[in-house]
């Protein structure tokens, strides 16, 4: 079967999306080094985002009303988004982003660790090598600066990528719901979860605050919102290979920011874990292509 026309398009949309995540953790730390800590930052991004659902929802006349089978699904969907946005910007006030972001990577392997015990779907050898390859990947880049590194950006970094775990396995399971309910259910659930991290750890400010860093936490929500809109575009253009392949690009662009703008840099064999890292995500979603052709040929 031909690709459809607008999947090249499609393909650059992910691509732009990718960047957007990637380009906006590292304008995090600089909000997070002012003041504007992570939970925070995602209470008003949240806020943001049920603004952005409320217009997308009257634009495109969609109601917000959800299935009482999707109800479970979409609230674990809405924590799990919750504790990626958390645990992700809170890390990078403890650890350099590009530890940050490799080891928030790390979720597409454990998706596909995971996936017998979710899906019950056999773990086959190549998907054990993928495996093996990431973690040595990441001990590779731990490994020289694990002296330095706070642990808890480490746990917070990990969290994040547990919470990717959840939410792609969730995500799943609402997939036929419209953008604007599911965009705006989540973010509702999101909303406490991230009001209460923010009174936890540096309190619920004022929006005054934002002023203290008005060009990062621009710069931060900004390349959420964009990244998210260029996300849900390309996913109904692109096929989840490709979307996946684009998606790889995240860490790169947040490695390459954080050095140009916080001049952050690490050792050659951190850098070559983060490769290995990257490469045994993109040879996952090569494994996935090739089990998905099998039944399309038959």
């Amino acid at each position: 079967m031909t690709a459809p026309v607008s999947a090249p398009g499609g393909f650059l949309l992910a691509l732009g999306g990718a960047a957007a995540y990637g380009f906006n953790i590292t304008f995090a730390r600089i909000a997070a080094g002012e003041g504007v800590h992570g939970p925070l930052m995602v209470f008003y991004r949240v806020l943001v985002m049920l603004a952005l659902a409320v217009v997308l929802a009257v634009a495109l006349r969609q109601s917000l009303r959800v299935p009482a089978g999707k109800r479970a699904p979409l609230f674990v969907l809405g924590l799990s988004s919750a504790g990626v946005g958390i645990c992700y910007l809170s890390s990078v006030a403890f650890i350099p982003v590009t530890v940050a972001a490799v080891v928030f990577y790390t979720y597409p392997v454990l998706i596909v660790l995971m996936s017998p015990l979710v899906e019950r779907r056999p773990l086959s050898a190549p998907l054990l090598a993928v495996a093996a390859v990431a973690f040595v990947g990441i001990v590779l880049v731990l490994g020289p600066a694990s002296a330095s590194l706070d642990p808890r950006g480490l746990l917070l970094a990990f969290g994040a990528s547990l919470s990717g775990v959840a939410q792609f396995f969730a995500a799943a399971r609402c997939a036929s719901l419209t953008t604007a309910p599911k965009v705006f259910w989540v973010h509702v659930v999101c909303l406490p979860a991230a009001l209460a991290a923010a009174a936890a750890t540096g309190g619920v400010h004022g929006p005054a605050i934002l002023l203290a860093a008005p060009w990062a936490v621009t710069l931060t929500i900004g390349g959420f919102v964009l990244g998210f809109v260029l996300q849900v575009v390309s996913l109904g253009r692109v096929g989840a290979v490709a979307g996946g392949l684009a998606f790889c690009l995240e860490p790169v662009v947040a490695a390459l920011t954080s050095a140009l703008v916080l001049g952050e840099r690490l050792a050659p064999i951190q850098y070559a874990g983060g490769a290995l890292v990257i490469g045994a995500i993109m040879a996952n979603v090569a494994l996935q292509n090739g089990r998905a052709r099998v039944p399309a040929r038959a």
